[in-house]
């Protein structure tokens, strides 16, 4: 028996370095996020301090880093101006991010991440290779100083790339030699998970020394050297907010649905979504105190933090703890990095995120056509809809999907018996044989669409003459659907209105008390249902015995 992982392992040098490379990196890419919902820059800092520490000490997805993401700002925008606030106004920001993560909070608590259980391994590798490709196109104008006026992800790539001539070749240059260092140095093994922060460091040495003009970070807005302060949320603006929060707490945790599936955790514990939703609900009920913008799971954040090497939970413990360092102590040096070079990172990171769901794309692609549909309309869905509205279709594709296969899968088939093989499976014969008892077997949920393929594949018994049956549900029916029951109930009156003795084994205690529950084992008889038992066939043989015997006292007769 295996020891079971301590909650918090002990943090490791790695831990260490990727928190400071996360923590550096939320300086540009929170001011920017923030700026482009139309909030004050140093919102966006600030939304990576107190949340993130507090969510990645509750989270069971344990290098997720929760922090702001530029959904979660949009979104964020969208729902103030609906309510008629401003964007300025810090005491609704702070109503409007406490109430999103209570909405998170009471989602967790009511354990509904299970929802996620009904996603497709098919339809999180679309969200997820959507969700890479939305943090590529959201860097478009970082890495090439070419901004696209359209707002769906694959349409600012294919305009982008319309637009080759509009590039700056500066921003261009620096962007791809911050991609080059950073390849160069992973080739590098002891410097590898290093080499985020070494391309960062070295290619904003070089456009200084160089005096390079391309955009900086201190061109977005001046880094602020303090740290969050307190802010008391406005009680006034909850009934305008209230709707709104609900919505923001869907994106967040749609995107954090998405990084469950593609950063396993490293000490080999599943993740569990309702304690996720959990962990960021209290993430934003503290950050909302503390002058955070609403947050969620930062894929791009994520993929930095486990670029760098993160290893435990603690990276983003220190995420947020060298974040608050960095901006007290020399925060207008930070100023200093030029936007090329996230651009160019970040661009990394979605390609790293693309390349490690290659292998779940190839073997979607080989499973069915179906998965295959599904994968690639989720993965639009995430690129051209809303994140909560793409996460849901997916649920809804993947519900769909097993209901198919479910149906095809539940089979009805006759149980032959000889002295040679003993009992082995065979088809059902098209008429129900008469002077004898007949064994069918049916493997399959009790699904409301196996019914159909249920009804079709039954023998037909219109000139059946001294027969038995024995159904053995050994395996089967293990949640039957209401309509299954409804049909199930049809065939017991079919029979019996022929005068076919009909007998029920391999059933479970529970599957047996359905049964009496519904009223079928009053149609069926108590004697004519037989609890399955630990020997394979030793209740298809009970069953078989009895049906032989009701059959051969009625011919007899």
């Amino acid at each position: 028996m295996t020891t079971p992982k301590r909650r918090f392992a002990k943090p490791t040098g790695r831990d260490v370095v990727s928190g400071f490379v996360t923590g550096l990196f939320s300086i540009p890419e929170g001011m920017a996020y923030a700026s482009i919902g139309g909030f004050a820059a140093p919102l966006g800092l600030w939304s990576g301090i107190v949340p993130t520490i507090v969510g990645s000490i509750f989270a069971r997805t344990v290098l997720m880093v929760t922090t702001l993401t530029s959904a979660i700002a949009l979104t964020s925008h969208s729902v103030l101006t609906a309510a008629g606030l401003k964007t300025s106004d810090v005491g609704a920001i702070a109503t409007l991010t406490v109430l999103s993560g209570i909405v998170m909070l009471i989602l967790g608590l009511l354990k509904l991440g299970s929802v996620m259980a009904f996603v497709s391994t098919a339809v999180m590798t679309g969200f997820t290779a959507g969700i890479a490709l939305q943090i590529m196109a959201g860097v478009i104008k970082d890495a090439t100083g070419y901004s696209s006026q359209l707002s769906n992800t694959i349409g600012k790539i294919v305009d982008a790339l319309l637009h080759v001539g509009q590039w700056d070749p500066w921003t261009v240059a620096v962007a791809a030699a911050s991609i080059v260092i950073w390849f160069a140095v992973r080739l590098i093994k002891p410097l590898k998970s290093l080499a985020t922060i070494i391309s960062l460091v070295v290619t904003t040495a070089i456009v200084a020394l160089a005096h390079i003009h391309v955009e900086l970070v201190s061109d977005i807005a001046a880094v602020p050297r303090s740290l969050p302060p307190f802010t008391l949320p406005q009680v006034s603006a909850i009934p305008e907010l209230a709707a709104g929060a609900v919505a923001i707490a869907l994106v967040a945790l749609a995107q954090a649905a998405g990084i469950g599936s593609a950063v396993p955790n490293p000490d080999g514990t599943q993740p569990n979504m309702s304690k996720d939703f959990t962990a960021q609900g209290l993430a934003n009920i503290a950050g909302g105190f503390f002058s955070a913008l609403p947050t969620g799971g930062s894929m791009s954040r994520t993929g930095v933090a486990t670029s760098a090497g993160a290893q435990t939970r603690w990276t983003g413990i220190f995420a947020g703890a060298w974040l608050a360092v960095i901006v007290l102590v020399v925060g207008p040096l930070a100023g200093l990095i030029p936007m090329a070079v996230i651009g160019g990172l970040m661009l990394v990171i979605g390609g790293e995120l693309l390349a490690e769901r290659r292998r779940d794309i190839v073997l979607v692609t080989r499973t069915s056509m179906l998965s295959l549909v599904a994968m690639i309309a989720t993965f639009l869905a995430t690129t051209q809809l809303p994140l909560q509205q793409a996460i849901f279709l997916g649920a809804g594709l993947s519900i769909l999907l097993t209901a198919v296969e479910v149906t095809r899968v539940g089979r009805l088939l006759e149980l032959v018996h000889d002295d040679e093989r003993g009992w082995h499976l065979d088809k059902v014969a098209p008429t129900l044989a008469s002077g004898r008892t007949t064994v069918l077997h049916y493997s399959g949920a009790g699904f409301f669409s196996e019914v159909p393929a249920f009804r079709q594949e039954w023998p037909d018994m219109s000139d059946t003459a001294d027969a038995a049956v024995v159904l053995s549900l050994r395996g089967s029916m293990e949640v039957p659907s209401a309509t299954f029951l409804k049909m199930f109930g049809g065939v017991i009156d079919q029979l019996h209105g022929r005068g076919i003795p009909f007998y029920v084994c391999g059933v479970t205690k529970e599957g047996r008390a359905l049964l009496e529950h519904t009223k079928l084992l009053d149609k069926l008889g108590e004697d004519h249902v037989v609890v399955s038992t630990a020997t394979i066939f030793q209740a298809i043989v009970t069953a078989y015995a009895r049906a032989e015997a009701e059959r051969t006292a009625a011919k007899a007769d």
